[in-house]
């Protein structure tokens, strides 16, 4: 799948959670009462909004992500989409996603989001165990966990969930069991994608302070590498093999919103704190919501949006995030599609010598149309992105 530069993907943020995880820093929000009326209004206000910004695209996937969407009132969800396919003309089989924690839904709501028109889940397991769910401050135990995934598997035709690795004190064999019995669970719910990330301790977080005075300590490099290994083995074998770093599907069941993304495609966000790259001409703008959700509210009823920045990227610019977004795929980079969507030779983005080095430490793979990482190379992808860059 490759985007044309008439393809737009919209994002829907839905900043609202029942409780803020330790590790999370996502912009979430706690709060004792939503009214869904309010918020539905503003979401179609500021899609309305982008919408008269880029007329006649062709709507290629939603994506409600969080946050909590499944949080959501499901008329407001329903009024989303049915907006944005009267805005812009949506493919065939459009992808709509909406991410859901488990205690957060019943059947009776997958029911009221599927008839609303989302047609794929992601829900956030995280873990199958409930002291760990309890270690990563999660309110869904391990037994609600498994009800979710079946029932959402009675509803939806895709799903997917998340599982965190590298946890303290966790063995290749304890990870080894849980992905079995994750994997029997999708499975047993025709589910056809898994997310597995690795647990990473991010700036001002509960877990950054308790990490740092000690309270926990993470596997060394090496036990993280470890169990990375372990989980592209198990994973490949069950026919989930990896399409990017930390996501695995079934042929034909990866994520086409994220795919559209990570290849440079359009997209545009919605909602407090969204993100978005629109194409404005020949020029790709960077835009940014408000990120406090009560100040993008009042923004949005004020002026029918809630843009705290936007600005036009170089074809420098352009390059590098093309770089640091499709070395992250299992397929790599796309030479051609880099100069073509900049403007600018490969090596002006990229240093030739720097790849070449590379290439020798076994650390990417380079052919005439394309650049990507190795099995050893994605373990320090970030550094390997780094040294490529010009």
């Amino acid at each position: 799948m490759t985007a044309s530069k008439t393809d737009l993907a919209l994002y829907v943020h839905w900043p609202f959670c029942v409780s803020k995880c330790p590790y999370c820093d996502f912009n979430s929000h706690v709060v004792d009462h939503v009214d869904h009326g309010i918020w539905r209004d503003a979401l179609l206000k500021e899609l309305a909004f982008e919408a008269a910004r880029n007329p006649g695209a062709a709507l290629q996937s939603i994506f409600f992500g969080g946050g909590t969407p499944s949080l959501m009132d499901a008329t407001t969800t329903k009024a989303v989409i049915d907006a944005a396919k009267m805005h812009w003309a949506p493919i065939d089989d459009l992808e709509i996603t909406l991410e859901a924690n488990p205690g957060t839904v019943d059947l009776e709501r997958f029911s009221a989001f599927h008839d609303a028109g989302v047609n794929r889940l992601s829900l956030g397991v995280q873990s199958l165990d409930d002291e760990q769910l309890k270690f990563l401050g999660r309110r869904h135990s391990a037994t609600e966990a498994r009800t979710a995934i079946k029932e959402a598997g009675q509803t939806f035709n895709r799903l997917s969930f998340d599982l965190i690795y590298a946890r303290p004190n966790q063995t290749t064999a304890q990870w080894e069991r849980e992905l079995s019995n994750a994997l029997e669970l999708l499975s047993s719910a025709n589910g056809g994608h898994l997310s597995c990330y690795q647990l990473t301790i991010e700036e001002h977080t509960p877990f950054k302070r308790d990490h740092d005075r000690g309270v926990f300590i993470l596997p060394d490099e090496n036990g993280g590498s470890d169990l990375f290994d372990l989980t592209q083995d198990i994973l490949v074998a069950a026919g989930l093999p990896a399409y990017e770093v930390s996501n695995h599907a079934k042929e034909g069941d990866a994520c086409r919103h994220n795919l559209h993304v990570w290849q440079g495609g359009s997209y545009t966000g919605i909602g407090p704190g969204a993100h978005g790259r629109i194409r404005q001409g020949e020029t790709i703008h960077a835009t940014q919501r408000l990120k406090p959700p009560a100040q993008w509210l009042k923004r949005v009823t004020q002026e029918g949006h809630g843009s705290q920045s936007e600005a036009a990227l170089t074809a420098e610019q352009r390059g590098q995030e093309l770089v640091m977004l499709s070395m992250r795929l299992t397929q790599g980079l796309d030479l051609s599609r880099l100069e073509d969507l900049t403007g600018l030779p490969r090596y002006d983005i990229m240093s030739q010598e720097n790849l070449a080095l590379l290439e020798i430490e076994g650390l990417i793979n380079i052919t005439s149309d394309r650049v990507k990482a190795t099995s050893r190379g994605r373990l320090v992808l970030n550094a390997v992105i780094q040294t490529a860059l010009r």
